[in-house]
């Protein structure tokens, strides 16, 4: 089973800044696109962020584009959610997401690598961001 383990969540004032972690365990994040979703109290949950592997290409949701930015070191299997000008809004549980359940890529078109059409099966235990004053 894929592993992905996030960090740095937290408590944060409005207007402050917090950077997001996902490691991803025992398989490799090549050719597959990954994203952050996350799901505030008593909501469905929503998909922020994606990045694609072919291109790095991103997607965002409106409520957080131009304040959250989206990155990824597949090298180090690695994904990065820089967020800043947080507001009370953005308090959430935040998944990190992934296509797919193999360790590798059968090939590098096996997965759709593509935001935010890709459909995300694999994923992480959640982290949590509070932003509150």
């Amino acid at each position: 089973q894929l592993q992905l383990v996030e960090s740095g969540g937290g408590l944060e004032q409005p207007g402050g800044s917090l950077r997001l972690s996902c490691q991803a365990s025992k398989f490799y994040l090549d050719y597959r696109a990954i994203g952050w979703v996350r799901q505030a109290p008593g909501k469905e949950r929503e998909g922020g962020s994606c990045i694609s592997s072919s291109d790095d290409s991103t997607y965002y949701l409106d409520s957080v584009k131009g304040r959250f930015t989206i990155s990824r070191d597949d090298a180090q299997r690695m994904v990065y959610l820089q967020m800043n000008s947080l507001n009370p809004q953005d308090t959430a549980v935040y998944y990190c997401a992934t296509e797919g359940d193999r360790w590798e890529a059968p090939t590098p078109s096996y997965y759709v690598n593509s935001c935010p059409n890709s459909d995300f099966n694999s994923w992480g235990q959640g982290t949590q961001v509070t932003v509150s004053s």
